[in-house]
């Protein structure tokens, strides 16, 4: 159906050693489904004026004790959704890291845009890596 855009994409990749102190792009590599090809260069086009359910799901691995917090901005022409998880109560580094989710019925014109990136206020090292099993969506709700 015309205008009426899905789409699901995940890493083809994992994206190692995430800088720290800065927004990092998150690289979807793999389309999974993109019904209206309105996904590419890891940024979302909204085709037509609507609400838009958006979903960020990632896998974050060998997370750093000595993080503050690890931020996670689904971003939108509109404005910014996000989370912010904090790991410094780990007793030490976390192999096989967490899951971070985050949903938004977000409000989006014809021509806007929505991309995910993450920010890891860090005064460790570049360490944290996304892994293969994360995923961004999105469908026009209405």
């Amino acid at each position: 159906k015309p205008l009426q855009p899905a789409f699901l994409v995940q890493p083809s990749t994992g994206q190692s050693n995430i800088a720290i102190n800065s927004n990092v792009t998150v690289v979807w590599g793999t389309e999974v489904y993109d019904i209206n090809a309105d996904f590419a260069s890891n940024t979302f086009t909204a085709p037509v004026t609507g609400k838009y359910q958006l979903n960020v799901s990632m896998r974050i691995d060998n997370l750093d004790n000595a993080t503050v917090y690890y931020q996670i901005e689904l971003v939108t022409s509109n404005r910014s959704y996000s989370i912010i998880i904090s790991t410094e109560t780990l007793d030490e580094d976390a192999p096989y890291g967490m899951p971070f989710m985050l949903s938004c019925l977000a409000d989006m014109d014809a021509s806007d845009t929505a991309y995910v990136r993450i920010n890891t206020h860090n005064s460790g090292t570049a360490q944290a890596d996304i892994h293969e099993d994360s995923r961004f969506s999105g469908y026009l709700a209405c």
